[in-house]
């Protein structure tokens, strides 16, 4: 980047030290899948910190651990509606379903019980189940967001139930080796920073403990270094490679809660935390654990993403410094738009772009690469894309006919009649008489 945006970026960074009193932390700039910038402050005993030292990401972990979910749910072993009883039986709380666990909205305990997990020698599965036998559900299963590091236990298990081994192999062998993340691990190695609390009256450090937290590990037990965080946050913004279809992540990016402000600032979706800032979406999550906080967070919309990393228990404002990142980035060198190219089309689409008609609202259809249609309105209203899925019929991506079939339905002669939208019909004139309109068309017509 220009020598003004890394001096700007590495400003933010040394404020945010400085001020909060941080042992030391680390930043990076991502755009489009590249690591732009990189820059660290404070000392990792007693030398700087860089690209390959390691910091605890705490519940980062949750994110890598719902791909793992969901890409069992793309190899259609589970369906994301699925209770927990049908995979991992005999829990007390098997109502709550796959994507309410991935979601935080299972109504599940928030914390196991016993001492702080975070803190203490963590038991196995057996150990963890017995201790959720009673009380384990504090809300009514899809009434609320009720962030629960409980779940992601019990998804652990899960994924190690199908795929027969511990959910910490899964991830090796199908995330971590295929993004070459090879210095992201369940406990430091090499070159890593020691985790502390740091005394809130005096500049003094207190070293904290970071044992195995067992059954409770897939909720924040991972360590990872500025290289391979740079790696997730592009994963996460859609450079999946052959791990993840990017389709399934931009479902995971999708907001399946929201906080209970009167405008939505934060929110979560599948295994990502969200936050909306200043007309941006953004997706990632945050990461505590003793001696430690992460974020990473995405901006899809403009592929810039941004991290950082610090090995304090408390004290930064690191969800902020890492959107200041992002927004510096953008601020001092904005994404040039990509080029537009002329594109080959399937020609036998040419006849049906242009007007259509829902009611007496026109619409534009358009042809958008990769075979997929775009509808619009011509003012306002509902809009959608729609890929193809078959002969003369489309599926729509986003918006409210998200999900939703597109059939084309053509006269004897094969020429195109009219489109039914999930019953509505869309016609070339204002409620075409030649065209299955629910209700019918008056004889009389239009009139004065």
């Amino acid at each position: 980047m220009l020598p003004s945006t890394e001096f700007a970026l590495l400003r933010r960074l040394a404020a945010e030290q400085a001020a909060a009193r941080v042992p030391s932390v680390v930043g990076a700039v991502v755009r489009d899948g590249e690591l732009l910038w990189s820059g660290a402050r404070g000392l990792v005993e007693g030398a700087a910190p860089d690209d390959d030292t390691q910091y605890r990401l705490g519940s980062i972990t949750k994110s890598l651990v719902a791909v793992l979910v969901m890409r069992l749910r793309d190899e259609g072993r589970l369906d994301l509606n699925d209770p927990l009883d049908k995979h991992v039986p005999g829990t007390g709380f098997g109502s709550s379903t796959i994507a309410q666990l991935l979601s935080h909205t299972g109504g599940l305990t928030s914390e196991s019980p016993g001492s702080w997990w975070e803190r203490s020698v963590g038991g196995d599965w057996a150990a963890l189940q017995a201790s959720l036998a009673q009380d384990a559900l504090k809300n009514r299963p899809g009434s609320r967001f009720h962030y629960s590091n409980v779940g992601y236990g019990v998804l652990g298990e899960l994924i190690a139930r199908h795929r027969g081994t511990s959910w910490l192999d899964a991830l090796r062998a199908e995330i971590l080796v295929p993004l070459a993340m090879s210095r992201t691990t369940p406990h430091p190695e090499g070159k890593h920073a020691n985790g502390y609390a740091v005394h809130p009256f005096a500049d003094l450090l207190l070293p904290e403990p970071s044992p195995d937290a067992g059954a409770m590990a897939p909720a924040g037990q991972l360590w990872s270094t500025v290289v391979d965080l740079a790696r997730w946050t592009s994963f996460v913004g859609g450079h999946t490679g052959d791990v993840l279809r990017p389709e399934t992540m931009a479902e995971m990016r999708a907001v399946a809660t929201v906080d209970d402000g009167d405008v939505w600032t934060s929110g979560y979706g599948l295994g990502l935390q969200l936050v909306r800032h200043q007309g941006r979406r953004l997706a990632g999550h945050t990461g505590s654990m003793p001696g430690f906080l992460a974020t990473t967070l995405v901006d899809p919309a403009t592929g810039t993403g941004a991290l950082a990393m610090a090995n304090t228990t408390s004290g930064p404002a690191i969800l902020s410094l890492v959107i200041d990142l992002i927004s510096i980035a953008d601020e001092h060198e904005p994404k040039l738009p990509a080029e537009w190219r002329p594109t080959e089309v399937d020609r036998d689409l040419l006849a049906l772009t242009g007007l259509w008609h829902w009611g007496p609202t026109p619409y534009h259809l358009r042809l958008i690469p990769g075979g997929m249609l775009d509808l619009a309105p011509v003012a306002s209203g509902r809009a959608s894309r729609f890929r193809p899925v078959g002969a003369d019929e489309w599926l729509g991506l986003d918006g409210y006919y998200a999900g939703e079939t597109l059939r084309l339905v053509r006269a004897a002669d094969g020429t195109p009649s009219h489109l039914d939208l999930a019953t509505f019909i869309f016609t070339r004139t204002p409620y075409d008489p030649a065209a299955p309109i629910p209700g019918g068309v008056d004889e009389a017509g239009w009139r004065t």
